[in-house]
């Protein structure tokens, strides 16, 4: 279980090559995580990763993990829990898909809208229930800025990390008196491989300011998280903007 400040010992991250799930597995091990989860599909990459979190002393175990079939979430995360108790799930799969491609490809703009919502709508409501049974832990959810309001650059993603956020706000509720945390974290740019292609915009971040964000978040049990903080400032006034104003922002 958590110590005082919140460190957890055991952890489950979804989405187990996640650039911001890993630097917060390394970082959490540096403290006193001992058993970690990564869950996600089979790849070299996932056992890549599996091996380097081992090497830092944990307890690193994989997990075949889908976010895109639902119907074999239950099953897939059970096997997890039914090996110990989890101090910590971390929700950080998801995809920025391609504005223009997918406005242009319905179906793969449905397959971002599956993956980030309905995936996860599925797997925190099983992790959650999971949680609650156990009767402590937390669920960290990765959200997004962009979900604070649309862009015409990247609405789609932007949709998706909206219904996320609406959702994991209110898990976040329902699990008010349980023993189990929901924090909800908003980061801004985050410079990774995944957006590698895409113009940084202002504020940005790193994988490792996220996870520092998330330990710090965890130790004073918030409920949201931003990073940076400043952005906290940025998105309530731009969410107060006229939408002509708004179009016109380069933003």
């Amino acid at each position: 279980m958590k110590d005082a400040f919140g460190s957890p010992q055991s952890l489950l991250i979804l989405g187990g090559t996640s650039e911001i799930g890993l630097a917060t597995a390394r970082r959490l091990i540096a403290r006193r995580a001992r058993t970690v989860w990564l869950a996600g599909r089979p790849s070299p990459a996932l056992d890549t990763a599996a091996d380097r979190l081992a090497a830092l002393g944990a307890d690193v175990r994989t997990v075949a993990f889908d976010a895109l079939d639902p119907a074999s979430h239950e099953e897939a995360l059970g096997k997890v829990f039914a090996q110990g108790d989890i101090d910590m799930v971390l929700l950080a799969f998801g995809v920025l898909g391609d504005q223009a491609h997918d406005e242009a490809e319905p179906l793969a703009a449905v397959r971002v809208a599956q993956t980030n919502y309905t995936g996860a709508v599925s797997a925190g409501l099983v992790c959650a229930g999971a949680l609650q049974t156990q009767g402590h832990g937390s669920l960290v959810v990765l959200s997004s800025v962009a979900g604070e309001r649309a862009r015409r650059a990247d609405f789609i993603y932007g949709s998706s990390k909206a219904g996320l956020d609406a959702f994991a706000q209110g898990l976040g509720d329902a699990m008010q008196g349980t023993g189990v945390q929901v924090m909800v974290v908003r980061p801004g740019f985050v410079r990774s491989r995944a957006a590698a292609r895409r113009d940084e915009t202002p504020l940005a971040t790193t994988p490792e300011a996220v996870a520092a964000a998330i330990e710090l978040g965890l130790r004073r049990r918030s409920e949201t998280v931003w990073v940076p903080g400043a952005l906290r400032v940025v998105m309530s006034a731009l969410r107060h903007l006229p939408r002509p104003l708004f179009r016109r922002l380069p933003v």
